[in-house]
């Protein structure tokens, strides 16, 4: 008589002990690819070069004090954001708008002219490099610190502050302004 076992059942149980083994490790690396990482992918820098032409954004802003404006240049970005220091969002956020827009023919003259703020000649400050391109050489820029406290009403929850210079003769205004959001 033969001692030996059939080969069939060690065939099996080899078998089984292959394949689930192999479906163990498929199912372990296809959870591991699922998983979340356990370190958050770190936020995008703001894109403080990118030149925004919509106009919503700011006519939401602006319109009470300036009018509706057309064809901006303008960018927007938290200032805070690219502080290596925050890691956290803090209870504020302070969002700088600046840039170029067009008024409707005649709303800057009847600003300079007829507002009752004194405004006087003024050099445009250092445009940010990416808008430098839409600013017009030869334009008149005037200015009113009055104006411009009378323009930074706080809001609700938003607190602005920052400057306004007008061009009467071309309707154009540059902001730059930082709106703290509380």
């Amino acid at each position: 008589m033969d001692d030996r076992r059939p080969h069939g059942r060690t065939d099996r149980r080899r078998f089984l002990a292959l394949t689930g083994g192999a479906a163990l490790l498929l199912t372990a690396a296809g959870a591991a690819a699922l998983w979340p990482d356990s370190e958050p992918e770190p936020e995008s820098e703001p894109d403080r070069r990118r030149v925004r032409t919509d106009t919503e954004p700011l006519n939401s802003r602006f319109e009470q004090a300036l009018g509706a404006l057309s064809d901006p240049h303008w960018l927007g970005y938290d200032i805070d954001a690219s502080s290596a220091d925050r890691f956290l969002p803090g209870p504020d956020s302070r969002i700088r708008l600046v840039g170029i827009a067009r008024m409707r023919p005649g709303a800057a003259a009847g600003i300079v002219e007829r507002s009752g703020h004194a405004f006087v000649p003024a050099a445009l400050p250092d445009p940010p490099s990416p808008l430098r391109s839409h600013v017009p050489a030869g334009a008149r820029w005037r200015t009113s610190p009055g104006f411009d406290t009378a323009a930074n009403r706080p809001g609700p929850a938003v607190v602005p502050s920052g400057t306004h210079h007008f061009d009467a003769a071309l309707d154009l205004v540059w902001f730059d302004v930082v709106l703290l959001h509380t």
